[in-house]
Formats: structure tokens, C-alpha cells, sequence
């Protein structure tokens, strides 16, 4: 299982409309091949922050599957005129202890 981990600053007044949007692109995310969940959370000390948290059954389900899908067009039609600056996203596997 791998977590996928994205800070997203979406631009001053558009946080209404990006969570809206957010709602319909939920619906296209989760329909990928190897996507287990997800979770948006907004902070609560800046305004336009949100943490985007999506685990994956493994790496390539996002990099490949879902990165190189048309569902990831949409996506990106729906969100990417949001962010400012771009997001930078990282990828997780939990350690054992």
C-alpha cells in the first residue's frame, strides 16, 4: 500500500468552487484501477491550504494508471487551474514498528 501525499494552495477566493469541483472529481479517482481511498482535509490556519491524502494499492497504480488515463485528463480540467504554485506530491509506505 502506498500513500500519496499532496500539500494543494488553491488561489484566494476559489475555495468554494475548488471544494464544489473536488465533490466531481472524487467520482473520477476512485474509479482507477488500484485505488484504494481518500481523504481532503483544509487547514485551519491558512485560508486556501488543503492536504490531499490518497493510498494506492502500489506506486504504479497512480504513476501509471492512473497518471497516464484519460480519467487523469479530467482531473486535470476539473482541478489544475486551481493551485498556485503547483502542487509537489510525494509518495509514502508505512514502516513497520
Amino acid at each position: 500500500m502506498i500513500l500519496e501525499a499532496v500539500t494543494l494552495n488553491v488561489k484566494p477566493g476559489l475555495e468554494e468552487e475548488f471544494e464544489s469541483a473536488f465533490k466531481k472529481a472524487s467520482n473520477i479517482i476512485s474509479s482507477v484501477d488500484g485505488y484504494l481511498s481518500h481523504d481532503l482535509h483544509r487547514c485551519i490556519e491558512v485560508k486556501g491550504k488543503y492536504l490531499l491524502l490518497v493510498i494506492w494499492e502500489d506506486l504504479e497504480s497512480h504513476t501509471v494508471g492512473f497518471k497516464k488515463s484519460a480519467a487523469y485528463q479530467e482531473w486535470k480540467t476539473l482541478l489544475h487551474h486551481f493551485y498556485d504554485p503547483f502542487p509537489t506530491i510525494e509518495h509514502f509506505e508505512e514502516v513497520e514498528i
